[in-house]
């Protein structure tokens, strides 16, 4: 018998979620038993809690797109009983049950054996969004993005993929612009390494198809009028990535940033990215992510504070990464 989180839902009614006690044999088929010690609380996360997207897709759900642990069972050759695992996406905590939970089974396949450098918890402080942040560092690298170029601007600043994608940034020699429309958090996003910030207003808006040429390249959480905004003001050849849509998923922008300044719009898709790549990120993260950085952007709560904390990163109450003890 174990804890987990547990989301049903009636109808046409909001999901409710309470921590309850499960068995083993509850748990859906998978070839790799993992005992669960961290999970964390996404943007994404957020949505499915509060009923705010129709993410998940069959109910009773284990929430949670994420998980950290160590392997208890595996019919899986690539593991063994003691393995520390990360995983994120493939469907997990919205197709599959997730990581909400002190136990999940999953298929060993989307697995990622975690970095000797790297704990447990540090790997749920990082969580998908983080993941998310070195795929799109990762994209600016391999389309010829150096800090040479110029100002990198990252929006949607005090969120998870914002506060990694700027301390990952400055690390590797970047000149970081942060867009944030939280003035109270300005010395949060100094100290992660962000050399100016600007209001998010200056982007959330219509705005002309051009404009004056400022960043060299771009990483986008927000989507609407906010990325066409960025593509707008993206200098000739920069690489603009696209990996959320905070603000929305539309895209109300024109061709001409495109076709008279060569900008390219790259989009980032975690929750299916191929094995080698999720093996890469996570390798260049336990060298690249400033740990104490990830620290203090870091805070942990019980399972039990979920479904109340899902509501304040919905209304923007909270920053940074949130990681939950499955345990406590």
């Amino acid at each position: 018998m174990f804890n987990a989180l547990v989301l049903n839902k009636k109808e046409d009614q909001k999901a409710t979620g309470n921590v309850e006690t499960i068995k083993l044999s509850d748990l859906p088929e998978g070839d790799t038993l993992v005992n669960i010690k961290y999970s964390t609380l996404n943007y994404k996360d957020s949505l499915a809690l509060t009923s705010l997207s129709p993410i998940i897709k069959d109910y009773p759900m284990v929430p949670g797109i994420d998980f950290s642990g160590e392997i208890e069972e595996s019919l899986n050759e690539k593991f063994k009983v003691g393995d520390k695992v990360v995983l994120n996406g493939y469907g997990v905590g919205e197709k599959y049950w997730g990581g909400m939970s002190q136990k999940a089974k999953v298929k060993g396949d989307w697995l990622v054996k975690l970095p000797e450098k790297l704990s447990l918890k540090q790997a749920m402080a990082i969580g998908t969004a983080g993941y998310t942040a070195m795929l799109c560092v990762l994209a600016l690298e391999k389309n010829g993005v150096t800090p040479e170029d110029g100002e990198i601007l990252v929006t949607g600043a005090t969120g998870g993929v914002g506060s990694v994608a700027i301390t990952l940034l400055t690390k590797l020699g970047y000149h970081v612009v942060a867009s944030s429309g939280r003035p109270e958090h300005s010395n949060y996003l100094k100290l992660l390494g962000a050399k100016r910030i600007i209001d998010r207003k200056e982007l959330s808006q219509k705005g002309r198809p051009l404009a004056k040429e400022c960043w060299a390249g771009a990483i986008d959480s927000v989507g609407s009028y906010t990325l066409a905004n960025v593509c707008a003001a993206t200098k000739y050849k920069g690489i603009v990535v696209a990996c959320g849509l905070a603000q929305g998923f539309d895209l109300p922008a024109t061709v001409m940033p495109f076709i008279l300044r060569g900008v390219s719009l790259v989009g980032i898709d975690s929750v299916y990215c191929p094995l080698k790549d999720r093996i890469e990120a996570w390798e260049r993260l336990s060298t690249d992510l400033n740990l104490e950085h990830l620290e203090k952007m870091t805070s942990v709560i019980p399972i039990q504070d979920v479904m109340i904390a899902s509501k304040n990163m919905i209304e923007g109450k909270s920053y940074g990464r949130i990681v939950i003890d499955v345990n406590s």
